[in-house]
């Protein structure tokens, strides 16, 4: 998780409003990683343990549909995102989402990996 507080975001002048771990309800997350292009931004998070900007994300439609997919996922509270300068940084939550549905995102992963795995089958 960023270790930008959120008092200190806001004294920068820009912060995005996040639910705090008690606020983050399965229903919410499951929703927000039923969208096959949400489930892309959080593979490619999952990927790197960091923080990715909103360029590297990549995803094949409008940058609007992008922000929106993001923000998405920020208000179930998947991801945590925060301006460093004038680039938009996303992390997963991973840490939070562990602790309150243990397994679940690694199930989804993996579960995603199979998918690929058995579309790509069909194809070839």
């Amino acid at each position: 998780m960023p270790t930008q507080t959120t008092s200190q975001a806001q004294a920068a002048g820009r912060s995005l409003e996040h639910p705090q771990r008690a606020e983050i309800h399965l229903e919410g997350v499951l929703h927000a990683l039923a969208d096959p292009m949400r489930m892309r931004v959080v593979r490619t998070l999952a990927e790197d343990s960091g923080e990715v900007s909103c360029t590297v994300l990549d995803l094949p439609v409008s940058k609007s549909t992008t922000t929106h997919h993001c923000r998405v996922l920020r208000e179930a509270g998947v991801i945590y995102q925060i301006y460093r300068g004038t680039a938009k940084m996303n992390a997963l939550r991973r840490e939070d989402l562990d602790a309150l549905f243990p397994g679940l995102l690694d199930s989804v992963l993996a579960a995603a990996a199979l998918q690929d795995g058995r579309v790509d089958g069909d194809r070839g």
